[in-house]
């Protein structure tokens, strides 16, 4: 007996509604997909994030490598906002890919004495807080729990005035439908990086952002921004593949400030805790062998710590206040043990580099600016 007729029609009028309304939904989800963040270091990512950091910029001005290259304007993204100058010389810029994702860019240091200024107060403070900027402004800041993490005193005021302008246009971003942040900086910019991305999280972990918001981190020629204890906790932050430190091997930038450990540097279960005891068990001769030792190894890094708070904290903020007229200079951490933070990709220089880049005495930057980070990322397989 043959099946009816109606049936197959039914089904066919069926599929014809159900197919194309599939077909929509699968293409909304797959490009809904493909403009998410993704966890992961991205080449093309950080290509296009340098792209838009060098518009910070007066290239002419900054950048002073050789051979000058022409650097392409983003491809997926257009800026929508650049923040005036504030602080200690300090801008940052805002870029939207998609009605999900945006890029904050800060800019690194610039030629204005100001921005160095900032590099070089360099004493560290405790990664909890407040800053005291103006008579109207006082920064708080939670960047870390560890009572022993510290972080560099100079450029956590330039994140306290960027942040101001920061937060209420990722509040607005998110209200319009954005939940996906890239934050990026070069050079002083990638040290800020660091400390506004851990300044957002805080900001999310104490309710005062949306905890659906997802922040990628891109810092690129960072010089050393914190201690090891302010080092652990960024790294559990953005661990699982959100957040990356990209560096020049020739480049020095990534190797200051310079780090000064102590034995206070130490957790507190370390075989020196107790070094005297220890060596007052030994024999005479041994005794006084030891601790002669001990002190000619102890003393130095401590009387180097102590000149770091002195000369790079009490004396640069004399420096700081000109600029800064209502800031109150803060109290030092005990420490300046400086180290390099988080995971990084190292772009590797080779015989062809150094044709292109040669060593010079007279141009200290010519490892540092754009020309030989996009040559080097051009070319780095993963």
């Amino acid at each position: 007996m043959e099946k009816p007729f109606f049936p197959h029609i039914f089904t066919k009028m069926y599929l014809c509604r159900i197919l194309p309304a599939f077909a929509l939904a699968f293409i909304s989800n797959y490009v809904a997909a493909r403009d998410q963040l993704r966890p992961g270091f991205d080449k093309a990512e950080y290509t296009e994030l340098f792209q838009m950091h060098v518009l910070l910029y007066d290239s002419t001005k900054t950048d002073t490598t050789r051979p000058k290259i022409v650097v392409p304007r983003p491809a997926h993204y257009q800026s929508v906002y650049q923040s005036p100058i504030v602080g200690l010389d300090n801008k940052w810029g805002l870029w939207k890919k998609n009605d999900r994702v945006a890029a904050i860019n800060v800019r690194g240091t610039t030629l204005n004495p100001t921005g160095w200024l900032e590099n070089f107060y360099a004493a560290m403070v405790p990664a909890r807080g407040e800053l005291q900027l103006s008579s109207t402004f006082t920064f708080s800041y939670h960047l870390a729990d560890h009572p022993k993490a510290a972080v560099h005193i100079g450029w956590l005021v330039g994140t306290a005035f960027l942040a101001r302008d920061i937060v209420p246009k990722v509040d607005s971003m998110y209200q319009a439908g954005t939940r996906e942040f890239l934050i990026m900086g070069h050079s002083q910019g990638g040290a800020i990086a660091y400390l506004l991305t851990a300044h957002l999280y805080a900001l999310q972990k104490e309710g005062k952002l949306p905890k659906d918001i997802r922040f990628k981190t891109y810092c690129s020629a960072a010089p050393k921004v914190g201690n090891t204890y302010f080092g652990y906790e960024y790294e559990h932050l953005i661990d699982g593949g959100w957040g990356y430190n990209v560096v020049n091997a020739a480049d020095w930038i990534p190797e200051v400030p310079f780090s000064v450990q102590t034995l206070d540097d130490f957790n507190k279960t370390n075989p020196f805790k107790n070094i005297d005891g220890i060596i007052k068990k030994q024999k005479l001769i041994a005794r006084v062998a030891m601790k002669h030792a001990y002190k000619k190894m102890r003393n130095p890094s401590m009387k180097a710590q102590r000149n770091y708070v002195k000369y790079l904290g009490n004396y640069a903020s004399k420096s700081v206040k000109k600029v800064l007229p209502e800031f109150q200079p803060p109290v030092y951490a005990n420490t300046s043990n400086y180290v390099r933070i988080g995971p990084t990709i190292t772009l590797l220089p080779d015989e062809a580099y150094y044709r292109n880049f040669p060593d010079s005495e007279k141009d200290i930057f010519v490892h540092h600016l754009t020309a030989p980070y996009l040559y080097l990322i051009e070319r780095y397989k993963y």
